[in-house]
């Protein structure tokens, strides 16, 4: 719907990338095919694994235990989630794996403030990496249109860039982020980001269709 939506407006594309993960990808081809179908071109499309979202289930997998052991909310909350998921039985579609949890939000924001040590990135190498994928699209410069597949985090990190908001409000505009949604932003002659819009879904005519996680 969204690579309809976007061929009805119009709108080509020089240069495309996605992120390395199945889920980005994924959109990817599917934006690809249906410019295909209209027998509209579509650039081929760069994997560049800089765009990827951040690790949540390793960081989930490596703090929780931490937590459980210094707070008795948290453990009583994680618990909760574990004997959710059990008795999901496996379904992707089940009500756990749509939400955003309490215990999810202590994870997060125990790595993001670097509380302990882990195996995996920081959120400041993190940060660094998506801002590094900005800096290779800053220099490629030129007026075309450069579309960009990703996650709810990176493409908050870049509106916050855009914006000059701190990291500690990054997070709530990743959490508004519907899914398929697009946000634009325009890099003008001082290599300036501009934000002209953000988490638009015009394509996603239906209420059921605008979904989050």
């Amino acid at each position: 719907m969204l690579g309809e939506y976007f061929g009805s407006q119009g709108i080509e594309f020089a240069s495309s990338y996605t992120g390395a993960l199945v889920r980005q990808q994924q959109t990817a081809a599917q934006v690809r095919a249906a410019y295909n179908d209209a027998s509209v071109s579509f650039p081929e499309v760069v994997v560049e694994p800089g765009w990827n979202e951040f690790n949540f289930h390793q960081i989930y997998r490596e703090l929780a235990p931490l937590l459980c052991e210094e707070d008795a909310e948290f453990r009583s909350e994680y618990e909760a989630v574990r004997a959710e998921i059990e008795a999901s039985a496996g379904a992707q579609d089940a009500d756990i794996h749509r939400r955003w949890w309490p215990s999810d939000t202590k994870v997060v924001e125990a790595w993001a403030c670097g509380r302990y040590q882990h195996g995996g990135e920081t959120w400041e190498q993190f940060r660094e990496r998506v801002a590094a994928c900005r800096l290779k699209l800053s220099e490629a410069g030129g007026d075309a249109n450069i579309v960009v597949f990703t996650s709810a985090t990176p493409a908050a990190i870049l509106t916050g860039l855009s914006l000059g908001i701190l990291d500690d409000h990054v997070w709530r505009l990743a959490a508004a982020l519907r899914n398929t949604s697009y946000t634009v932003l325009r890099i003008d002659q001082e290599q300036d980001w501009r934000l002209l819009s953000f988490n638009e879904v015009p394509h996603l005519n239906r209420p059921e269709l605008r979904t989050r996680r």
